[in-house]
């Protein structure tokens, strides 16, 4: 087996995260990615990579250097939950997952992929990351980018359950809420933090959505939040336990309140706490989801016994070491 760790999305949030840790681990790493215009580039600036490779040139680049290869992580997608374009999402998000499973198949190499919590749609099934072709035809995602996800999902377990071949190792991460250094880039799509964190500096109030739904708070709809340095060390146990496969639910396994999110960064902050409500907009309105928290007994059972930031603890790593510095890039 070659020396050389793929990270597709290397240049993205999630994807930028896990190549610093594999960079501070002495690793060889070659990144796909676009960097496109802005700063997205910062999100590497500090990591030691090998090379750099245009996604509309990774497939080549990979039958060139199949011996190379150690592990792919394939993080690259668009994901946008707002993207309406469904051909781009089959371009960009299904089909070169697919080219990459086959890919690691035939040469034999560990493949760990991002799956999403989007493909839970409105939790009405549960959150238990079932593998069955039975259990993943339960599951009715909301929206485009979380359909993607799940369609390859049931691609890998009707692979499975007809016997055919796979990746020596792999691994399916359905990520939910993901917070933490290098999402900057991604606009409406960053997390609630890093989108109130310059208001909160300066003393000014933040807005949260109010509840539509009887059950619910204004503030008090529920999400699974994650800090990104928790979901890299997933990553690295993986890495480093090659006979570990399967789909995982990678959450804290607690779900919190926006509420409780707005409330840790002003405390973070060191500022007092000033909240407002708006309405929910109309187009996502009936596409909201108020609750969602990750089942992690399946990642335990295969022996993860790593601990994951309490969401006040990972929001004042956040805060402290990163937003409110001026270089804020892990």
């Amino acid at each position: 087996m070659g020396n050389l760790i793929l990270v597709t999305g290397g240049a993205g949030f999630i994807g930028s995260n896990i190549v610093a840790a594999l960079s501070e681990r002495g690793e060889k790493i070659v990144v796909c990615d676009w960097l496109e215009q802005g700063e997205k580039w910062k999100n590497v600036a500090k990591s030691t990579i090998s090379d750099f490779i245009d996604p509309d040139e990774l497939e080549g680049w990979l039958h060139r250097n199949d011996s190379r290869l150690q592990a792919i992580i394939h993080m690259g997608a668009i994901s946008a939950t707002t993207e309406t374009d469904g051909d781009l999402i089959l371009k960009r998000n299904f089909r070169p997952t697919k080219m990459l499973w086959r890919f690691a198949t035939d040469n034999k190499i560990p493949f760990i992929y991002a799956s999403s919590a989007a493909t839970y749609g409105d939790g009405a099934a549960g959150f238990d990351d079932e593998m069955s072709e039975a259990a993943l035809e339960k599951l009715q995602p909301l929206n485009l980018y979380g359909w993607s996800k799940h369609a390859f999902d049931k691609f890998v377990a009707r692979e499975i359950s007809r016997g055919a071949t796979t990746p020596p190792q792999w691994a399916g991460l359905k990520f939910f809420n993901v917070y933490g250094p290098n999402e900057y880039h991604k606009g409406s799509m960053k997390s609630v933090i890093a989108q109130c964190y310059p208001k909160v500096a300066k003393g000014e109030a933040v807005t949260l959505f109010k509840s539509h739904h009887p059950d619910y708070k204004d503030g008090g709809q529920l999400r699974d939040f994650v800090y990104v340095k928790d979901c890299v060390d997933v990553v690295l146990w993986l890495l480093d336990n090659g006979k570990v496969s399967g789909l995982f639910n990678l959450g804290t396994g607690k779900a919190r309140s926006f509420r409780d999110l707005a409330a840790a960064v002003f405390t973070a902050a060191g500022k007092p706490e000033k909240i407002e409500f708006i309405d929910t907009p109309i187009e996502i309105r009936d596409k909201y989801q108020y609750f969602t928290e990750a089942n992690m007994q399946k990642l335990r059972s295969q022996g993860f016994g790593g601990n994951f930031h309490s969401l006040e603890d990972g929001i004042r790593d956040y805060v402290t070491n990163y937003l409110a510095k001026d270089d804020p890039y892990r």
